[in-house]
Order: C-alpha cells, then sequence, then structure tokens
C-alpha cells in the first residue's frame, strides 16, 4: 500500500468514527460485560472471547481472508487512538470493521480496564467462540500431512497456548483437547498463542476412544510422549508419517484410558538432574523432531 493510499484510509476510517459517541466510563453496561468476558462461564454464555494485540488481530484477520470467514467472526472492536502507534492500528479498525466488528471508541483509562497488557495498542476485539472449534471428523484430509497434537487433559493457559503457537509454526493440521481440559480462550491462554488460536483448527473430545477410532480412519497412528522411554526419539522412526502426537497432563502426564490406546512412545534424554521437561517444551521438540523426520527442506526459517 502506498503512502498516499494509506492517507486515504486513515482519513477515511477516521470521518467514519467520529460522529461515534465515546465511552468513557468503566461502569457502561457494554464495558462491564466485556470485561466479564475474563471468566470461563461468561465466555461460554456469551459465545464470546476477548482478544487484544496488533499482531494477534492481525493474524485473525489475515485467517479470515484465506477462507475462514464462518470460523473468525469479529463482534465488537473498541479503540482509543491515543494509544494508536503506528498506521497498522487504524488499517486494522478499519478491517474489523470490514468483517463486522461493531467499532467504539473508548476512553484511554477505559481501555485501561479491558486490557490485560501493561501498555494497550489500542484496540480490543471480541469475536464468537464457538465457530473456532471443528467437529473432530473435519480434520481429516486427504491431502495434507501435518501431525495432530492431542492434548490430554492439560491444566496450565501458558503451555496450551504455547502449544497451539507450535503446532501452528510446524504445520499441524489441528489440536485435540482431550476433556477436562483448561480452557483454550482463556486470555493467557489467546495471549500466548501470539494469533494462533486463529489459524489452528481446534476439536474438543471427552470420549478418548473415539479419538483413537478417527485417528485410525483417517490413516494416523497414535504416538504418545513417554519420559520413561529409554531411547532417543531421533533415533527411531516412531515420527514418520501421519501421526497424531499425544502429550500428556503436565502433572500426571499420559492418562491410563489414553495410554492403553498409544501404538509407540517416544521420549527425549535427560541428561541433567531434573526429572522431566514442561510439556511444551517438550511438544515443541518433538513437533520439530516430526519436521526433521519428514521434511528435511524446510521452506523458512526463524529465529
Amino acid at each position: 500500500m502506498s503512502l498516499d493510499d494509506r492517507r486515504v484510509l486513515v482519513a477515511s476510517a477516521q470521518t467514519r468514527y467520529c460522529d461515534r459517541r465515546m465511552i468513557s466510563s468503566r461502569k457502561n453496561p457494554r464495558i462491564v460485560t466485556t470485561r466479564k468476558l475474563g471468566q470461563r462461564k461468561h465466555r461460554q454464555k456469551l459465545n464470546l472471547l476477548l482478544a487484544e494485540g496488533l499482531q494477534i488481530l492481525s493474524m485473525a484477520m489475515d485467517c479470515r481472508q484465506r477462507g475462514n470467514e464462518r470460523h473468525i467472526v469479529p463482534v465488537d472492536v473498541f479503540y482509543c487512538r491515543e494509544r494508536f502507534r503506528s498506521p497498522v492500528a487504524e488499517t486494522l479498525l478499519q478491517r474489523l470493521s470490514d468483517a463486522g466488528a461493531e467499532p467504539t471508541p473508548v476512553a484511554d483509562h477505559v481501555l485501561d480496564a479491558l486490557s490485560e497488557r501493561e501498555t494497550s495498542q489500542g484496540l480490543v476485539a471480541t469475536f464468537r467462540l464457538r465457530p473456532l472449534e471443528r467437529p473432530i471428523a473435519e480434520l481429516s484430509s486427504d491431502v495434507q500431512d501435518g501431525p495432530i497434537l492431542v492434548l490430554d487433559r492439560l491444566q496450565d493457559p501458558g503451555n496450551l497456548g504455547t502449544l497451539i503457537r507450535t503446532a501452528d509454526a510446524v504445520g499441524a493440521h489441528g489440536v485435540v483437547l482431550i476433556e477436562p481440559c483448561v480452557d483454550p480462550y482463556d486470555p493467557k491462554t489467546v495471549r500466548s498463542t501470539m494469533g494462533s488460536i486463529f489459524s489452528v483448527p481446534l476439536a474438543r473430545a471427552s470420549d478418548v476412544n473415539s479419538v483413537f477410532g478417527w485417528l485410525r480412519r483417517d490413516g494416523r497412528r497414535a504416538v504418545g510422549a513417554d519420559v520413561g522411554v529409554d531411547r532417543p526419539v531421533w533415533d527411531t522412526n516412531a515420527l514418520a508419517g501421519r501421526i497424531g502426537l499425544f502429550l500428556g497432563n503436565e502433572a500426571r502426564g499420559l492418562s491410563d484410558d489414553v495410554r492403553s490406546g498409544i501404538e509407540a512412545f517416544v521420549g527425549l534424554p535427560m541428561a541433567g538432574s531434573a526429572e522431566s521437561l514442561n510439556v511444551a517444551v517438550a511438544g515443541g521438540v518433538l513437533l520439530y523432531e516430526w519436521i526433521r523426520t519428514n521434511r528435511p527442506a524446510a521452506p523458512r526459517f526463524s529465529a
């Protein structure tokens, strides 16, 4: 986009929104309702999640533009131009509005009440929650060979968010959450995904046997991470081909009902005195070992 085009876009957006009444009170009913989205019961009741940050919101809009209109549905965008530090914020406000979000200007202190960041970047948006999830059958594909990440009753929002982000980075075809699991739409989880919550298809499952049955129908082997394995994963072919990679609960590892269906276990060597790795770290190493095994020529690199 040229500089002149950007100026026209900014001027258009400012003209479009200048006549809207600014919300200046934290007690405004819309603000009170939106702040409640920090609690799981209210997210589920209202069918909404809260997201903020230019990178996260930009990824949401980019993913929507790639044919995910029915899955990524913005509802509201609260903004404060005093916090805009680049033309990206104004452009993003326009994109969210064009996608159907209701743009609402708010005072600086009201934005702080909505934001969980130390310094807000000027935009906080809500999205429909349920359209982001898929039936597990929709994760099937005859074309894409990326792994399926299956998370067994995880409880830490940061771990879940990091694993969703890593799954996105390696081209995973989806993430399956075995319930009960930490809420993927917890603000800490959403923030940890850095926008990948909008990019990676999510499915939930309460019946473990149905997950194994679906994996078999999709031509995938069930591979589980286990600290007790005495051979490093890179000395095996366990990650070759189409797989579902199972990672266990932070405290207990893989549950007994999950272990009974695993076809191959993989482990990472522990040279020091630590008993185990953080599940998000172990998952990241294993997912990238999947890339090394199956895609020797990586498309791009990141430090």
